[in-house]
């Protein structure tokens, strides 16, 4: 061993004084530091080894063959020189380029292979599947705990041994004799009745054969995954057909009645986003139609082989919108004892409607603002984000332009939305549309009521076509069911019809150009009494002093005509 001090400057020398340390061929006996920064020198270590500042005190150790300058500084290793003539001692300057570089660089390699070496060891130890490693002469250098687990042999039975006698048909020995990969290769491993499925590869390096390596499963442990797979996709088969047959996109563009100009560019401008992979927004007053364009946008994309997904915001409970929207891991809540899928999970590779947007709390909106964004999601309880194909439509009946400059709205959000808004007219700008609804409408319900009404009374027509119907399609199709129900013959007339429009609450008198019975005026009176006061006892008593009757009369009246 060569008896050697060391002159360092810094704190960045610590490494290289501890690789020192360890080398074999190297008795380190002194440490100098001309700057005086010794404060990353262990206690111990100062103990140890002679530490000085003073260049003099360090060429004096007795019987010291060698100096190495780690400064890089020239006057350091010119002082050194001077005082090293005809001494004995010898002067190298550690560089890169040295021997003895090279020698603390292999050490620094070394050990950082060992720590590798570690860490590889840990995580094959740590894998599921069996693992076997051999060299290029096929002795078996390695296999990991799954491999005694599935087969049943030990470690000290295998180390050492010639693939070639110990398992000689398998993947292994095949990928090492062929110098290529084998997959999918199904034997019983030899020593063992383990009957395996294995992957097999040659390890080259710099083109070199230095080995392979094999990973196998038990043939029991895959055949068991795939009843599992199977089984899985059978219920999701069940569950996407269950989903179509109760929510499923039953309407096209050519299901939507209107001629008018507004409402054609309406269904142009949807169909134009049905062709495209963007959100849509779609806005418009209560009861314009928003879900059946979602469904015919939906039905018109190339997304319709999957049920279009719906989420009603409004319906939903504040408390229990996030795990409806985005699921559970198990357990994360109390009560869920196995994971809950989400509504945006189960519209992958579909669509996504959320009706009544604006009824979503800040912190959903800022989750799907995410999911718009990163494609991604996390259900509750979950850290691994999961990718999502989804693609949304939203409804709103507010204006969330407003609602976002006032704060009631995420502004970001809104943005993302309305890169494609499809505002839907209100039925008061196109009255023209009215007789194609109403046409369409009664042909619906008479399947529904088992009627056969045919038209509807021109009187009727104008009277509905006068009205603003602040209800829009909705109070349009509930008008025409319930006068439906109380006409008698093929034609809705305008004293079937006018209880229901609100025109009865005007200052002037309804102006009747038709006769009508008076038991079906009183029936009608009863039933108007009625929707506006309600039902309820309470409401029965304020319909009674409307019509100025008493209470029982009410009753009597109603028993009447409910025969």
């Amino acid at each position: 061993m060569i008896k050697t001090a060391i002159v360092v400057k810094g704190n960045h020398s610590a490494e290289l004084f501890r690789v020192l340390q360890q080398c074999d061929e190297i008795d380190l006996v002194g440490v100098a530091c001309p700057d005086g920064k010794i404060d990353w020198l262990t206690e111990t270590e100062k103990k140890n080894y002679f530490v000085t500042a003073d260049l003099d005190k360090i060429v004096a150790l007795p019987e010291l063959e060698t100096i190495l300058d780690a400064t890089g500084e020239p006057k350091i290793r010119e002082y050194l020189a001077g005082k090293l003539v005809n001494n004995g001692i010898k002067l190298e300057c550690l560089t890169p380029h040295s021997l003895l570089g090279a020698i603390i660089n292999s050490r620094e390699q070394l050990l950082e292979t060992r720590l590798l070496q570690g860490e590889l060891r840990a995580i094959l130890s740590a894998v599921q599947d069996a693992i076997e490693v051999v060299n290029d002469k096929g002795i078996i250098k390695y296999v990991n705990p799954a491999f005694t687990r599935v087969t049943g042999i030990p470690e000290s039975k295998r180390l050492g041994r010639s693939i070639f006698e110990a398992s000689p048909h398998g993947a292994l020995a095949q990928s090492l004799i062929q110098q290529k990969p084998v997959t999918g290769y199904r034997t019983y491993v030899g020593g063992s009745d383990a009957d395996v499925i294995s992957n097999a590869s040659p390890i080259i390096v710099d083109g070199e054969l230095m080995g392979a390596v094999v990973v196998f499963q038990p043939v029991g442990d895959i055949l068991k995954l795939m009843d599992e797979l199977k089984h899985s996709n059978a219920i999701i088969d069940t569950l996407y057909a269950q989903i179509d047959q109760i929510s499923g996109s039953r309407f096209s563009f050519e299901s939507l009645s209107g001629q008018s100009k507004i409402y054609t560019a309406t269904i142009e401008k949807a169909r134009k986003a049905a062709r495209s992979e963007a959100a849509v927004l779609l806005s418009g007053e209560s009861g314009t139609g928003k879900a059946l364009f979602a469904h015919a946008i939906h039905n018109n994309s190339a997304r319709r082989k999957r049920p279009l997904i719906i989420f009603d915001c409004s319906a939903v409970p504040d408390s229990l919108q996030e795990i409806e929207l985005f699921g559970c891991e198990k357990g994360a809540m109390p009560g869920v004892l196995r994971t809950r899928i989400g509504k945006i999970e189960l519209a992958e590779n579909s669509t996504l409607f959320i009706k009544e947007l604006n009824s979503l709390n800040p912190f959903l909106q800022k989750r799907i603002q995410q999911l718009l964004e990163d494609n991604t999601f996390c259900r509750i309880g979950g850290e691994q984000p999961i990718p999502a194909d989804v693609r949304i439509i939203a409804s709103t009946a507010e204006n969330l332009l407003q609602a976002s400059i006032q704060g009631h709205f995420s502004e970001k959000l809104y943005r993302l939305l309305s890169f494609v808004t499809v505002e839907l007219p209100p039925l008061r700008k196109r009255p023209e549309d009215i007789p194609l609804l109403a046409e369409a409408l009664i042909d619906r319900l008479n399947r529904k009521l088992g009627k056969k009404i045919s038209e509807i009374s021109p009187r009727a027509l104008q009277e509905m076509a006068e009205y603003e119907w602040p209800g829009n399609i909705s109070e349009l199709k509930s008008a025409i069911e319930r006068s439906m129900v109380v006409a008698e013959g093929q034609v809705i007339e305008y004293h079937h019809l006018l209880p229901y429009i609100g025109r009865l609450g005007v200052s002037e008198p309804p102006i009747f150009d038709e006769i009508i019975p008076l038991d079906k005026m009183e029936e009608m009176m009863l039933k108007l009494a009625l929707t506006r006061h309600g039902e309820s006892l309470e409401g029965k008593k304020k319909a009674a002093q409307a019509l100025n009757i008493s209470l029982a009369t009410l009753y009597n009246k109603l028993k009447k005509y409910s025969n």
